[in-house]
């Protein structure tokens, strides 16, 4: 990641940028859902990156690559020089940065277990096991568990001086009950609605939900809601 950075911002410098910096993302993620017992969403993607900013003539250009090659990354620095001195030429004055000192360091956020670590198997048998025990609840009608995860490792390099590295995981996870009575629908969410709870952490957060533990509770309140005071 050094490298590639490095390299696009003294080819920037060569062609004309008085400003340059780079930030190369490798983001991870894995999404799983289930309802009412079948699995409905499984997917697992990778992307990674790189994008180039430059001051060039007194304007900004941006451009960005998933072609990690040396030749890749000089090529789309060079094509951000270009688009800056493009711009230049509609420019009402020069781009002024504020001052600001230079950083070099490193950052992660704190987790215990890596969820892409944990087989995919295991995490989709434990949303099952919420969902059958939502659906043993008389009156549930639609049951459902989501899973997220998110491992987003970030360089960022700067012509002025600067590097920083962010590793960043997040996880997130909910169950979701759903009773149809009548014209009447209630739903009741754990640990939060929207998708779930999702925090800087890792699997060790979804595991302190107990999800499983929960849902039994959780889909006898939602039935309940039908017959509860306004």
């Amino acid at each position: 990641m050094q490298d590639l950075a490095n390299s696009a911002i003294e080819t920037a410098k060569k062609r004309g940028a008085s400003y340059a910096d780079v930030r190369v993302m490798d983001i991870r993620h894995r999404d799983i859902s289930t309802k009412n017992g079948e699995v409905g969403t499984l997917a697992e993607s990778e992307s990674l990156g790189i994008g180039i900013r430059v001051i060039a003539s007194g304007a900004w250009g941006f451009a960005s690559t998933d072609r990690l090659t040396r030749e890749g990354v000089q090529a789309c620095a060079a094509e951000a020089v270009e688009i800056a001195k493009a711009s230049a030429l509609a420019k009402r004055e020069n781009v002024a940065l504020a001052p600001e000192k230079t950083y070099v360091d490193t950052w992660q956020n704190p987790f215990l277990k890596d969820p892409f670590r944990i087989p995919v198997e295991q995490q989709i048998d434990l949303l099952l096991a919420a969902d059958k025990e939502m659906r043993r609840v008389k009156g549930i009608t639609v049951a459902e568990g989501t899973m997220a995860f998110r491992r987003i490792d970030q360089l960022f390099v700067s012509s002025a001086g600067s590097s920083i590295h962010q590793i960043k995981m997040q996880s997130g996870a909910g169950i979701f009950a759903t009773s149809f009575a009548g014209t009447e629908i209630q739903k009741r969410s754990y640990p939060s609605s929207f998708g779930g709870q999702h925090m800087l952490q890792g699997y060790e957060l979804v595991e302190s939900f107990d999800l499983v533990g929960n849902a039994g509770r959780l889909a006898e309140e939602c039935v309940a809601l039908h017959s509860a005071a306004q």
